[in-house]
């Protein structure tokens, strides 16, 4: 890749805001700049504990790299409590900790990573905790994935209900998500070194300007961006181009009063299937920019953050008809690593590539409209959501692109 001028300063900028953020919490260390924290304690650390031959060695040379550490349970106190610990271990280590939080009031639709806050107070109070444990130390907030994907009782930008509908709940449960959300960002948003990013799901899922109006409803102008591909497998050539668009698509809507339902998208003008008619997407931006009299300003914008963790070799197109449901985001077969984790894109849109889904973790049973429990398409019961899949993670370091230089 070329690198412009442009996107070497604002990859600088970015560097540089957070290299201030260590510099301020320690002022004593040296101008180096930050790389991202590679946690001793990690999952992956304790899960080659209980691991022995090649499962323990797939374990310990994961571990050697930066994956985020999730936070999703436990009280205010508590949440607080690991927090300070991580962001205190990284700050010694002069390294950016990215930790996500998980813990939004129904979550996943109460499905395979159910739990969550019991309501908004409770949520508020534990992002509070959450908040109390970063405090002035610099940190990557990773903010609810599914957050916006998956709302309880909403409406899409047409009007229809979407497939989350919980029995004993109504309308009011979407504009509590978007409250929950919004609390967050006011929350987190005050902690002088941290950045925060929502959730823009993937190019496989919504259009720009469904998900930039979730964004925006959810105060991402208070927070650096979205993240997009977490714990999916949507390959760099898809979700690079859906970060410019998504981003667009929030300047066109908040700069110039577009209607969100006029954003181009990877369904149209482009084939969703040949991404090489998404340039004709990019044009429509770009006609869309010139009716508006609206200048382009990638670093004035708001940026992705992108999970590389499981992206090498793309999405899974199961056999055609083999399944009702083929469920291709659970534990889908022959995928690999995508890029290593980095603070340095080269991308005016993309802040990071960070692998936040921890590589190696099941996604949970995998039933594939099945009676289970077996995995139709592994011949294997799958460990559960966030348990250690050896064969995976086989498969995840045999298959990275780019390839690994060693094991």
């Amino acid at each position: 890749m070329i690198l412009t001028r442009s996107d070497i300063g604002r990859a600088r900028t970015w560097i540089a805001a957070l290299l201030s953020s260590l510099a301020i919490c320690a002022p004593a260390a040296t101008a180096q700049a930050p790389s991202l924290f590679v946690d001793s304690r990690s999952t992956t650390a304790e899960a080659a504990d209980r691991l022995d031959g090649r499962a323990k060695d797939d374990a310990l040379f994961l571990a050697r790299f930066p994956s985020a550490s999730w936070l999703a349970y436990g009280s205010p106190d508590i949440v607080e409590a690991k927090a300070r610990d991580i962001v205190s271990r990284a700050l010694a280590a002069r390294q950016v900790p990215v930790l996500v939080a998980y813990n939004i009031s129904y979550r996943d639709c109460a499905l395979y990573s159910a739990g969550g806050a019991a309501d908004s107070g409770a949520y508020h109070d534990w992002i509070g905790g959450l908040a109390r444990g970063i405090g002035d130390r610099p940190a990557i907030v990773i903010l609810e994935p599914d957050g916006l994907g998956v709302i309880p009782w909403h409406r899409t930008l047409t009007g229809e209900f979407e497939g989350c509908r919980p029995e004993g709940q109504g309308e009011a449960a979407a504009a509590r998500r978007y409250e929950e959300l919004r609390g967050a960002v006011a929350i987190l948003s005050a902690l002088p070194n941290v950045h925060i990013y929502l959730d823009g799901t993937g190019s496989g899922w919504l259009a720009p300007g469904e998900i930039a109006a979730r964004l925006i409803r959810a105060d991402v102008a208070k927070a650096s961006g979205f993240f997009l591909n977490v714990s999916n497998f949507e390959s760099d050539d898809r979700i690079i181009p859906y970060a410019r668009w998504v981003s667009d698509c929030i300047a066109l809507v908040t700069r110039g009063g577009l209607d969100p339902r006029e954003c181009p998208s990877q369904f149209s003008p482009a084939s969703f299937e040949n991404t090489a008619s998404w340039t004709a997407t990019d044009a429509a931006y770009d006609r869309l920019f010139a009716r508006l009299r609206l200048t382009r300003a990638p670093e004035r914008q708001k940026h992705a953050v992108i999970d590389t963790s499981r992206n090498g070799q793309g999405s899974w197109y199961p056999p055609a008809g083999k399944y009702r449901d083929a469920e291709v985001w659970c534990n889908p077969p022959g995928r690999g690593l995508g890029r290593l984790p980095s603070l340095e894109s080269g991308n005016r849109y993309v802040d990071a590539f960070l692998w936040i889904k921890v590589p190696g973790e099941s996604d949970g049973a995998c039933l594939r409209g099945t009676a289970g429990p077996v995995d139709p398409e592994r011949s294997v019961e799958a460990p559960p959501a966030g348990q250690w899949f050896a064969a995976q993670a086989r498969e995840l370091i045999e298959l990275a692109n780019p390839p690994l230089a060693s094991e």
